[in-house]
């Protein structure tokens, strides 16, 4: 009695707590405190008790008195009178071991003491009060658990959601299919007349380099002649300072003079010819290079649009097969917890079991709790790291959001560099023109002088 762990209560306190939360009706009324002192009377004793087995394992007062008995037996009479005590007594035994009570006996209930009454009250009253906190606990936790499974199903929805979504966007309707095989075609088609045209630029290249070459040789042969002649200019001026020529010499030398005239016109002519021919192959290159730049740039378009389709479609294999291992985790989580509940309840029928048949000592009763209870911390983990699981599937998906935004910006970008690429190359064409003719113009100029 000396040495008992929990803290002892008062006549008054012990009478105010199961009036308030044991007894019911007139029993509660009825129920004083001069019922357990001086002298405890037995008949509110075992009232008492019964109400508080009642209380923790739904047995009903009137049950204790239904023990059935066997056919051949005599007088059942005299059975009933001790059967109701004999019940109380034998689940009284198995009861309050659990708290912490381990010296109950059969003189308890029928010539009860007062002290040893008040101790096992205030032992039935901390259980109680640490019966309550427990529940309120274990309510809050299914609370949680359900309001966990909750966003769990709402999140699961979510993704089939978004797995429509993404059947709906990458498959193509049988209403578009027409027109992405004529845009396959077409584009097959761009190809095949690119690849020609590529083929047609690199010969007019070389028909460019040739022309080049000859209008270098000829300007060369020009200014070459234009040095002869002025070198025979110089000749004449000293021969007629120094020679008094004859008529008929200088009439040939005219003639000669105006054949070599007419041969440098007519090279001439020829070389203008050539130039307007030049001229003119450089303008239809120059429109097929911008043909070409824009069957390029829509190539370009194609193959991103190509790209972007691809990289939705493996981003779509990615989320579907993290969907399918987050199911089978949760399907193993939820055989688990199955598991552990056909344990839970295997245990639990083996207990009552083992308390019909013989006394529940304090040393198994306490590592069956601790058991218990590193069970249900069990439990709480694998919810709690389901939760975890899901707000990493929620990062996971802001990621891919935010990777998605990155390279529609950097597409952007890409674009922007490529426009401005185009500009520059467009205005040194277009400068480049300029120079070719203004060398045409200086060309004829000097042709004219």
């Amino acid at each position: 009695m000396t040495e008992n762990t929990f803290p002892l209560h008062n006549v008054d306190a012990i009478v105010n707590f199961y009036r308030s939360e044991v007894l019911t009706g007139q029993e509660a009324k009825q129920f004083t405190k001069g019922d357990l002192t001086p002298v405890p009377k037995p008949e509110a004793v075992q009232t008492l008790y019964m109400r508080i087995l009642h209380l923790l394992y739904r047995f009903r007062p009137e049950c204790h008195s239904m023990i059935p008995f066997s056919e051949n037996i005599q007088y059942p009479v005299y059975y009933e009178g001790a059967t109701a005590i004999m019940s109380v007594y034998t689940r009284m035994r198995q009861f309050l071991p659990i708290c912490l009570v381990y010296d109950f006996s059969l003189n308890d209930l029928l010539a009860p003491k007062k002290q040893k009454t008040l101790v096992i009250l205030s032992a039935i009253m901390n259980f109680l009060h640490f019966r309550k906190e427990r529940m309120v606990v274990t309510l809050e936790k299914q609370a949680k658990f359900r309001a966990d499974m909750d966003k769990l199903q709402t999140y699961t929805r979510a993704n089939q959601e978004a797995e429509k979504k993404i059947e709906q966007l990458t498959t193509i309707p049988p209403e578009q299919q027409a027109e992405a095989d004529e845009l396959a075609a077409t584009l097959s088609e761009l190809q095949a007349i690119t690849v020609h045209e590529y083929q047609e630029v690199n010969v007019k290249n070389d028909n460019i380099a040739e022309w080049k070459t000859k209008i270098a040789e000829k300007t060369q042969k020009l200014s070459q002649v234009k040095v002869d002649l002025s070198n025979l200019k110089e000749d004449i001026t000293k021969l007629k300072s120094q020679i008094v020529e004859s008529p008929e010499e200088l009439k040939s030398q005219m003639e000669k003079m105006k054949e070599a005239a007419k041969k440098i016109k007519n090279s001439i002519a020829v070389t203008e010819e050539y130039v307007v021919e030049i001229e003119n192959r450089v303008q239809s290159l120059a429109h097929t290079e911008s043909e070409f730049q824009q069957i390029n740039g829509m190539l370009q378009d194609l193959e991103i649009s190509m790209n972007n389709i691809r990289l939705r479609e493996e981003e779509h294999q990615e989320l579907s097969s993290q969907n399918e291992k987050m199911q089978k985790e949760l399907k193993s989580l939820f055989s688990e917890e199955a598991q552990l509940k056909r344990a839970l309840g295997k245990k639990l029928d083996k207990e009552c079991k083992q308390n019909i048949r013989r006394q529940m000592k304090r040393e198994t009763k306490e590592q069956h709790v601790q058991e218990v209870l590193g069970q249900l911390n069990q439990i709480h983990q694998n919810r709690e790291e389901i939760a975890d699981k899901i707000q990493a599937m929620t990062a996971e998906t802001r990621q891919l959001k935010a990777k998605i935004k990155s390279l529609r910006d950097n597409c952007s970008k890409d674009t922007e560099k490529a426009q401005a690429l185009f500009d520059a190359l467009s205005t040194s064409m277009d400068g480049l023109h300029k120079r070719i003719e203004m060398h045409i113009m200086d060309l004829k100029l000097q042709q004219d002088v």
